[in-house]
């Protein structure tokens, strides 16, 4: 079984909303790497409880890590920028990881566009496509499954969505017109919320959510620090196959 653990970055508004992107980033894990990535995870923790002084309870959620630090106050500024970049870059060395990423441009959307929909229907079906194909690194099982573990979203609007796909799920075909139904059997389970505070995985996708948005908009402080790009560390982990079209497999919509 592979199990994916998501985080949003900005919001699914069309209308006075302050982000043009709203960011989709699912961190894939195989059960039979779980346990050595959950102690990996842990031993990078100490680290930067050695180094910097971060305690292994202290949430890393990326945008307060930055600019509503609480605590975290204590550790200057341009050294948390040092620890999302190492965050990171220790990702990039776990074996048989994947991350999944989604887009959603809002600039232009007509106002009947239903971003929330369109992003998290686009990552469960990229997730269950790789699993189908057998794309994802690592271990497999002969008839492996996925189960769906999210940050604190809209619960029940993604439950019923989660359902529906299991019944009715057209997908267009490509290069011809037309749909062809692709029903979500590989999903065990309704998506599964978990507080980020408790989950180290989720604070990894939210770390990815969050320098993949600052990749297509920084703002004027990453833009400063030159760390607009620090996305690109994720390079050696990044689904390339949910997305033909994007050189890093990202799936813009």
């Amino acid at each position: 079984m592979y199990l994916i653990y998501v985080d949003e970055s900005g919001d699914i508004g069309l209308i006075g909303s302050p982000s043009r992107y709203f960011v989709l980033s699912g961190f894939v894990v195989h059960e039979m790497r779980w346990h050595d990535t959950l102690e990996a995870i842990i031993a990078f923790r100490r680290f930067l409880r050695a180094a910097y002084g971060l305690k292994l309870r202290e949430e890393i959620h990326a945008a307060r890590f930055m600019y509503h630090a609480g605590d975290a106050a204590r550790i200057p500024k341009n050294i948390r920028l040092k620890i999302l970049r190492e965050v990171l870059e220790f990702e990039a060395t776990l074996l048989d990881v994947s991350v999944i990423n989604v887009v959603v441009d809002k600039l232009g959307k007509a106002s009947e566009y239903d971003v929330f929909e369109k992003a998290w229907s686009c990552l469960i079906q990229r997730f269950h496509n790789t699993i189908s194909h057998k794309n994802f690194p690592g271990p497999q099982n002969v008839d492996d499954r996925g189960l769906l573990v999210s940050a604190r979203t809209d619960e029940p609007r993604l439950r019923a969505l989660v359902r529906r796909m299991r019944r009715y799920n057209p997908v267009p075909n490509k290069g011809v017109l037309g749909y062809r139904q692709i029903l979500l059997t590989t999903l065990v389970e309704d998506p599964v919320h978990r507080d980020s505070l408790h989950s180290y995985f989720i604070q990894l996708a939210d770390v990815n959510a969050y320098f993949l948005t600052q990749k297509l908009k920084p703002s004027d402080y990453i833009s400063r620090k030159g760390a607009r790009n620090y996305f690109d560390r994720l390079n050696p982990i990044l689904c390339r196959v949910a997305s033909a079209r994007h050189p890093q497999g990202v799936v813009m919509l």
